[in-house]
């Protein structure tokens, strides 16, 4: 099979642990014949700056793919605002640090300094696999009766009603 391209994350993927860049992985980069993008969580100028250390085309992908440069940067900001108000509600609860926010464009990042577990404490209700990931994260998550079957696999509880029947009945389970 021929790939056009290689797509590669760097933290933990050629990084150590330690945030330290594993130089195999940099050598076998470079070695390829085609172009190699590198797709961070991280700020746009920390991408920058790891493409060109590792020596890449310079097509970059940062902020989980929130930003995109390529010759020009593309920013997805449509969910900044939600962003915003999800930080401010949670800081009513917990005690957050937000990390590179003069640079961060498309997202908010939290220094990890507070009870995770705690900050999930909350409830997810969805019907198809494109709720799958917010099903993974919160305390509890729900698939009304109605969901596609690789939604229940993930959920905490799938209800027997379907449509807004299995979302009222989620919610007598959870608060009565």
């Amino acid at each position: 099979m021929e790939f056009k391209a290689i797509v590669v994350d760097v933290d933990g993927t050629i990084t150590f642990s330690d945030r330290s860049i594993d130089c195999r992985a940099v050598k076998a980069l470079r070695s390829v014949k085609v172009p190699v993008i590198i797709a961070t969580g991280n700020v746009l100028c920390f991408a920058r700056a790891a493409a060109k250390l590792v020596g890449t085309c310079g097509f970059v992908i940062a902020e989980n793919g929130g930003v995109v440069e390529y010759e020009e940067v593309e920013c997805d900001t449509s969910y900044i605002r939600k962003c915003e108000e999800a930080f401010d509600m949670l800081s009513r609860h917990f005690t957050l640090e937000r990390i590179d926010a003069e640079f961060r464009k498309t997202e908010i990042a939290l220094r990890r300094n507070f009870d995770v577990e705690k900050a999930r404490d909350f409830v997810a209700i969805g019907d198809s696999p494109n709720d799958i990931e917010m099903l993974k994260v919160p305390g509890f998550g729900v698939a009304v009766g109605n969901a596609h079957p690789e939604l229940k696999k993930v959920a905490d509880m799938v209800t027997e009603g379907e449509h807004g029947a299995g979302v009222a009945e989620a919610i007598r389970h959870i608060f009565e």
